[in-house]
């Protein structure tokens, strides 16, 4: 069992780890030095909060450390100076001085968000430094989600700050006329931040809350901001009815519950109606988008009464509309699968095998998963025990590495 000081400082480190870094930036302009900062500051409380016992509010206490520790590192270099004084006047001024002509963000996090979505950066890179400095997301984790080997992404990650520090990018929420441009990377971010919530991709943890419900809080405040964007709306509404279902995604032991097999009676029958009537005012507006396409395939789960109603030729064609907006081999690995649940296994193992030729998901453990169960499904036991045993040996979290093992041994 982790001990009480360890357990609050990872809760804090989770909770609060994305306002301690935005605010250092905003104080100091440098990011490299606020991530420094903030990687102390932590150190620190894991040091202290033993000997005095965890504070009452542990996000100020943390940015009070980290503010203080750049102040002492800005002193000890003479390049320094002018910056230490920046600080110091933010320090007088207060908080209320600094952003105040934002008053629609409501804080920090929002506008570290919209200057790594700066155009001057590349997509992947504007996603992959938010994540980093926003949600304290490893290297290894961020390239994980994008499929790519972690020394490649330590690159990017660099190449994005040094260009935000030689461009000048400014830090904040741009003009309403410059939004629609930053709107996609945007997005992205916040779907990402979901989606490591939603289902992590390392560590004994599947889910963790945190991130997902940070990233619901975000998103709302973009639909604020951006009334007329459909998009923002439709991702909202995708991850309310995928976070709608969280409390029946894992059993008492931890280990991940399949869709079909979820207690339905746990899912969350709010969050599923505010995500449908999001969806259904969005639609209206006659603008589809990627989000809303993936929001309408949620929406077909979230309001199916049992396993066996689930409309899957009606998710078969959505996915179909989704790979010709967003042409992705993930898109059409869910693909294959609806098509396997609404016309038999056999349709949905020929596309599945037809992508496995390609190697476009080489490495992905959902796609020999994918593959087994239709191979089960089939009665082809042996190559299906098989493509668990592929699967298993390339899950990344524990709970998925169970799964898979119930599998394999339901096989016999």
């Amino acid at each position: 069992m982790t001990p009480p000081v360890e357990a609050a400082v990872d809760r804090a480190f989770r909770e609060e780890w994305g306002q301690v870094v935005a605010t250092l930036i905003r104080w100091t302009g440098d990011w490299d030095l606020a991530e420094e900062c903030a990687q102390d500051a932590f150190a620190l409380a894991l040091r202290t909060w033993r000997r005095d016992g965890v504070p009452r509010r542990p996000g100020a206490w943390l940015t009070t450390a980290a503010r203080n520790r750049a102040v002492d590192l800005l002193r000890r270099e003479a390049t320094g100076a002018a910056k230490l004084r920046e600080v110091a006047g933010v320090l007088r001024t207060g908080d209320d001085a600094v952003g105040g002509d934002d008053p629609d963000v409501p804080d920090d996090r929002l506008r570290l968000i919209f200057t790594c979505c700066h155009p001057a950066l590349a997509l992947e890179a504007r996603v992959a430094l938010t994540l980093r400095t926003l949600a304290g997301l490893g290297t290894a984790e961020i390239a994980r989600a994008f499929l790519v080997g972690e020394q490649a992404m330590a690159k990017r990650l660099a190449r994005a700050k040094q260009k935000i520090r030689y461009a000048g990018i400014p830090y904040r929420v741009p003009p309403a006329h410059l939004l629609p441009e930053r709107l996609p990377a945007v997005l992205a971010v916040v779907y990402l931040l979901f989606n490591e919530g939603y289902s992590a991709t390392a560590g004994a943890d599947l889910v963790r809350h945190d991130l997902a419900d940070e990233a619901i809080r975000l998103a709302r405040v973009l639909v604020r901001l951006m009334p007329d964007e459909p998009e923002a709306a439709g991702l909202l509404a995708l991850m309310l009815l995928h976070h709608a279902r969280r409390a029946a995604r894992l059993d008492e032991a931890g280990d991940l519950v399949v869709l079909e097999d979820q207690d339905r009676g746990r899912w969350d029958d709010g969050q599923i109606a505010e995500g449908v009537a999001l969806l259904d005012g969005t639609l209206r507006r006659g603008r589809p988008g990627p989000y809303q396409v993936q929001a309408a395939i949620a929406a077909c789960h979230a309001t199916a009464a049992r396993p066996e109603d689930t409309d899957w030729a009606q998710i078969a064609v959505l996915y179909e509309r989704l790979a010709r907006l967003v042409p992705s081999p993930v898109v059409e690995l869910n693909r294959a699968v609806a098509v396997g649940m609404a016309y038999g296994p056999a349709a949905g193992l020929a596309l599945v095998d037809a992508l496995r030729e390609t190697g476009a998901l080489a490495g992905y453990h959902l796609l020999p998963a994918a593959r087994a169960d239709l191979l089960r499904r089939l009665g082809r036991t042996a190559e299906a025990a098989d493509a668990y045993r592929e699967a298993a040996g390339l899950a990344t979290t524990d709970a998925e590495r169970r799964y898979l093992a119930r599998r394999l041994a339901a096989l016999g």
